[in-house]
């Protein structure tokens, strides 16, 4: 990957946001691969089609490219709030890249996927509508809460300028994809119950860790009555598929990628 961007294509513009759309969605079109197959080229979409930026010529993947000159936090700020939800339970979200680049040196420095299995409802914050004042009073936003996810939701591609092997970056996107075999909710409350394991910042956990997390998921999933049982319903999931493994007596283990 060459991680300069083409300043000489934002002349035309004079708007900085214009110019960094330019500059950043023509490095990814010159330099992206897909992560779900072996295709080396992203396709950028028309113009005017909104939410999706490429699409993968052999499999048919498709991204969304969020790009910004500082790092990415807790929260991003993305699309509007109840065509997300819908596309997220239809099926057609896209798999997302947040591009990270040095405004000064005007190279990338950190860009990371979130794969589509990862992004759930309880990801997804309602921002507040838009006042009378605005040109699109009562628009509905929505950000992504980052700092929801699971460290395994996050791909590394670039890191402080590093481009990682994309063996590594296309093994860790298929270690997940086994969440596309379950429903919208339980992908959810599998991507919810591993960020708990996560937190925890532990290789071997017990099954009473998890539990302390049983307010904070009742929070994210409010229908579910029964906290406790599905916990242990995902974690049996997450052993089934080699991501964690059961070492007896209500002990787990996580297992190293």
């Amino acid at each position: 990957m060459n991680l300069e961007l083409r300043i000489d294509l934002a002349k035309g513009y004079k708007s900085p946001s214009q110019q960094a759309k330019v500059l950043t969605e023509t490095w990814a079109s010159e330099n992206l691969y897909c992560l779900a197959c072996s295709t080396d080229n992203l396709q950028p979409t028309s113009s005017g089609k909104k939410v999706i930026d490429f699409v993968c010529p052999e499999c048919e993947e498709s991204y969304q490219l969020k790009s910004q000159s500082h790092p990415f936090g807790y929260r991003v700020t993305n699309s509007a709030y109840e065509p997300k939800i819908k596309a997220i339970y239809a099926g057609t979200i896209p798999n997302f890249l947040f591009l990270h680049y040095n405004p000064k040196a005007m190279v990338v420095s950190n860009l990371f996927a979130v794969p589509k299995h990862f992004i759930s409802e309880s990801i997804i914050e309602k921002r507040k509508p838009l006042s009378e004042k605005a040109r699109r009073h009562g628009w509905i936003g929505s950000n992504i809460l980052l700092g929801n996810l699971p460290l395994d939701a996050r791909i590394p591609i670039i890191e402080n300028g590093i481009e990682m092997p994309q063996k590594i970056v296309r093994e860790n996107w298929k270690r997940f994809t086994f969440l596309r075999e379950q429903s919208v909710h339980s992908r959810g409350w599998l991507s919810d119950v591993l960020a708990s394991i996560r937190q925890l910042d532990r290789e071997i956990f017990t099954l009473a860790d998890i539990y302390e997390f049983e307010e904070k998921l009742a929070k994210l999933h409010p229908a579910n009555k029964n906290i406790r049982p599905k916990i242990r319903q995902q974690l049996q999931v997450l052993r089934d598929h080699g991501i964690i493994e059961f070492l007896g007596k209500g002990k787990y283990r996580i297992k190293k990628s």
